[in-house]
């Protein structure tokens, strides 16, 4: 299964106290996540194909959401958006889970548990670090889309997933949260909640696939 990333340019407004856009940004994360797991549950019984068409389709969601401006960034819309991004991530993601949780569910629950270990360390090092990250961002952005392109290649081609990738994207993806709870310290506002809940709810997901694809093949 591939993974992917997006990062729009954050917008400006006067900034609330760090604990409370945290705490916006952690409830949007956390039901974006309950989506996902739904989608994830009424689509394993998709035919792969189906689920790699879903998961496009997110994708493109993403890039819009990226080049959309303010609409897509700020406001109901653009909540609705994010959660149907992330029902539509899970839809894709439905034959994979029903496959290892079939296969390997030990895999399943340990890369969930080390997801979360690398969610808590790399938010607390990006909230910790004074130094400004911001233009990490973007590059860094770049170098997930291209891997990620890589990764849809190789299995449109039926070569499968490749582990060297996948772990290069849940290594980038792991820095990108250090990057994005460094810049909600230091920039952070109201107008830039959801694409950062976007961001990171994207990197516990390339993560997430990541660790299990080790797991599993351990």
């Amino acid at each position: 299964m591939s993974q992917i990333s997006t990062y729009p340019e954050g917008l400006t407004r006067a900034r609330p106290s760090t604990a409370t856009l945290l705490g916006q940004v952690s409830f949007l994360v956390a039901v974006a996540l309950g989506f996902t797991t739904l989608g994830a549950y009424l689509g394993q019984d998709l035919s792969q194909g189906a689920g790699l068409a879903c998961s496009i389709g997110a994708i493109v969601m993403l890039f819009a959401q990226s080049l959309g401006g303010r609409r897509f960034r700020v406001g109901a819309f653009a909540m609705g958006w994010l959660y149907a991004l992330a029902f539509l991530l899970g839809l894709g993601l439905g034959p994979v889970m029903k496959y290892y949780v079939s296969v390997d569910p030990d895999a399943v629950i340990q890369a969930a548990g080390a997801t979360a270990l690398v969610l808590v360390g790399m938010g607390a090092i990006g909230l910790a670090l004074s130094k400004d990250l911001s233009s990490w961002m973007r590059p860094l952005s770049l170098v997930v889309f291209g891997l990620v392109g890589v990764s849809f290649v190789l299995l449109l081609v039926g070569s499968g997933g490749n582990p060297f990738i996948s772990l290069a994207i849940g290594g980038i993806s792991a820095v990108l949260l250090v990057v994005d709870f460094n810049y909600l310290r230091q920039h952070g506002t109201e107008d830039d909640v959801i694409w950062l809940a976007t961001g990171i709810f994207v990197s516990i997901l390339n993560i997430f696939l990541s660790i299990l694809q080790i797991v599993s093949d351990r």
